[in-house]
């Protein structure tokens, strides 16, 4: 807990960016019957509907950085991490010389699964560049992507969506609005504070 919240109070760096990495799933879900609004405004559903699969939404977020970034992907399996690391790595932060990235202990958080799918030359020049923080068990509330996440399905998503590309177009206007606005997020809860409120948590000397 206490090394998630070091790097939290950390002053912002270019070149060494602090990225919070978290996924959720997503039941997606088709109407039977269409839905319609009346002549106040007030949107009427059925209660009926069809099952469309379940997706995962990654989402990437540079808190001091004010820069997120949503991927919908078809599972949260080791391959498919690797490959939204290596687009945080080569995509996002090309030029970055290392990347702090917080993670949950999810077991399909494997670095080694870089080597699965990508050359050894490739895989091992994204490893160097990353210093992998992972929150503690039951501790995922200090991954601010987690916040984020909660934000998105509050903010960004209809109840309803029934595809894998209407999912990715409405995050998609969520985040690029987000990042307009450069909405940074200035944690406030310091290694000074979880000493004294989380007391229970420590040892007894």
């Amino acid at each position: 807990m206490e090394q998630v919240l070091d790097v939290y109070a950390k002053e912002y760096e270019q070149d060494y960016p602090v990225v919070c990495l978290d996924e959720s799933p997503k039941q997606l879900v088709s109407e039977i019957k269409q839905s319609f609004t009346d002549s106040k405004g007030v949107i009427y559903s059925d209660y009926e509907y069809k099952r469309e699969g379940v997706v995962d939404i990654f989402m990437i977020v540079e808190p001091l950085g004010g820069y997120r970034e949503v991927l919908i992907e078809d599972n949260h399996k080791s391959d498919t991490y690797a490959r939204v690391v290596a687009h945080i790595a080569e995509t996002i932060y090309p030029s970055a010389k290392r990347i702090t990235l917080i993670e949950d202990n999810l077991s399909g958080h494997k670095l080694a699964a870089l080597y699965q799918v990508f050359p050894p030359q490739r895989a091992r020049s994204i490893i160097e560049r990353l210093h992998v923080v992972r929150t503690p068990a039951h501790g995922s509330w200090l991954n601010i992507a987690e916040c984020e996440l909660s934000v998105l399905k509050r903010q960004g998503i209809t109840e309803r969506v029934a595809t894998k590309e209407a999912l990715q177009q409405q995050v998609q206007a969520w985040y690029e609005q987000r990042n307009d606005k450069q909405s940074k997020v200035n944690w406030q809860f310091k290694t000074k504070d979880a000493r004294i409120k989380l007391k229970r948590l420590y040892p007894a000397l």
